[in-house]
């Protein structure tokens, strides 16, 4: 007590008391153990101490026990409870924040797995300090997290809250935690993760799908041209989507949500999960399927949250050297006022820039409609692939007709002129593969259109996993910069002057 400290009665006297009531010298008991056959060390600030207050005791075990499962290499879980900073060391305390959150780049440099664990209530200088710096977080369903209580915010802006305010609900809606996840359900949710991020070995199970009804309507403007039909083959509502390829060919799948600064997009999927049996980072834009989650997932348009959620999926995978697997399907970034507000350009340009420069094996796949920078934001990877009817294109055939042609109803003349299908794209050298589909189209027979996909990415990966990881972003970047250098480019002759 170097303060000396005395409310209304003396810090000793509160840490006697405490210590007798509690059983443990301080907050914080660290442990290892087995966490679903992955060697774990579990650190936990207990709230029943003194409100699970962080003093200088407490900052010192979490830091010894972050920095002895740097020295075994064992992943952390960090699960936490607390009313923030211990009042009686004052300053003392505040420093207990920079203090944890060193210890936290050290975990992240070393590339040691980092979960933390929200649980009820936990509040002040532990969430502004190292449990808001996890890898994956998890909150407890009803937790109460939050920077400053409720109580002080309402006395502060004179405004009567949501009644949800700072639930563990309202922090994943708001794009601050990955799941939340009841008690019952943390070690099944805990054990998938550990298993993916540190590797383990899985034997995939064989792909069993299923393909929709499909009422065989003649779809119309089919016929027109070639490159029409692939557009409207792209759309077919019955082509599978993002999900729809996580529920049929991964294993063990986790949904990570978030972007830690504002929101959760669905219109942007991402997780970790088995890719036939590889340890992969998966990310995609997912259009829904019915009225009700077409709306949901914004007809796969993603704003600027959902492209900074795929960075940090992005990071993830180079922290953890797991293959980035992207599965593009969009008609483009969704253009709003809220969008523009929050950095959808930024947020474009950022995707694609940390795309580029990622030390892991990346291998992005347009599934369906690869629609401008809202597709190539996730699509600057060492493989790029196509399905057989996917298009990709700058701007939709229609818009284009009505610009340039001042009447959409020549959208089918526009794609020609755009060479928009797979093919065209092998031919410009933009793509690097083109993966089969059923006949008919991926449409009219789901088995066999993830069976193709599936195989065409694993032996993609297994490819680049030969290649030093440091020396991807250079072989990315070159491929990508020879994309157009055979285009004739005019311009001033050698030696000339202009003014």
């Amino acid at each position: 007590d170097p303060l000396e400290f005395v409310d209304r009665m003396p810090y000793k006297a509160r840490l006697a008391e405490a210590r007798s009531d509690n059983g443990n010298h301080d907050a914080v008991v660290s442990a290892d153990g087995v966490l679903g056959g992955v060697p774990t060390t579990i650190c936990v600030l207990n709230g029943d101490f003194m409100m699970g207050s962080m003093g200088r005791a407490a900052g010192d075990g979490i830091i010894a026990s972050m920095e002895h499962a740097i020295q075994t290499r064992r992943p952390f879980v960090m699960v936490v409870a607390s009313g923030g900073a211990r009042m009686q060391e004052n300053i003392l305390s505040l420093m207990q924040m920079a203090r944890t959150t060193v210890a936290v780049n050290r975990l992240h440099a070393n590339g040691i797995p980092y979960i933390v664990l929200l649980t009820d209530p936990t509040y002040g200088g532990v969430t502004a300090s190292f449990a808001m710096l996890g890898d994956i977080h998890i909150a407890e369903a009803g937790a109460r997290i939050g920077f400053a209580g409720r109580r002080v915010i309402e006395q502060n802006i004179r405004e009567k809250l949501p009644s949800n305010f700072q639930t563990a609900e309202y922090l994943y809606e708001h794009g601050m935690v990955d799941m939340v996840v009841p008690r019952d359900g943390l070690h099944d949710a805990l054990s998938r993760i550990l298993a993916v991020l540190t590797k383990q070995p899985h034997e995939a199970k064989p792909i069993n799908v299923s393909t929709p009804l499909n009422d065989n309507k003649k779809v119309r403007g089919m016929g027109e041209t070639d490159a029409y039909d692939k557009v409207l083959l792209a759309r077919n509502e019955n082509r599978p989507h993002f999900l729809d390829y996580i529920n049929g060919i991964v294993d063990e799948w986790t949904y990570l949500a978030g972007d830690r600064l504002y929101a959760e997009d669905p219109a942007m999927g991402s997780g970790i999960g088995y890719w036939r049996g590889i340890p992969a980072v998966i990310i995609g834009q997912e259009q829904g399927r019915t009225i009700e989650t077409r709306q949901k997932h914004r007809f796969g348009m993603a704003n600027p949250d959902g492209y900074r959620k795929a960075q940090r999926m992005m990071r993830l995978a180079e922290k953890f050297n797991l293959p980035l697997i992207s599965l593009f399907d969009t008609a483009g970034a969704f253009a709003g006022r809220e969008g523009e507000e929050r950095g959808q350009s930024q947020a474009v340009a950022a995707s694609m820039a940390l795309g580029l420069s990622i030390k892991t094996p990346y291998v992005a796949v347009n599934v369906g409609q690869g629609g401008s920078g809202g597709a190539i934001a996730i699509g600057t990877a060492d493989r790029v692939l196509m399905m057989e009817n996917a298009i990709y294109s700058v701007i939709a055939p229609e818009s284009c007709a009505s610009i340039l042609w001042k009447d959409n109803k020549f959208k089918a003349v526009a794609a020609q002129a755009m060479k928009l299908t797979a093919r065209d794209m092998a031919n410009l050298n933009v793509i690097d593969g083109i993966i089969d589909e059923p006949a008919g189209g991926a449409h009219t027979d789901w088995q066999t259109t993830m069976e193709l996909l599936s195989t065409a990415v694993a032996e993609n990966i297994a490819e680049l996993q030969k290649i030093p990881a440091d020396q991807l972003p250079a072989l990315r970047a070159e491929k990508f910069m020879a994309m157009t250098r055979d285009v004739e480019i005019y311009g001033p002759e050698t030696g000339s002057d202009h003014e």
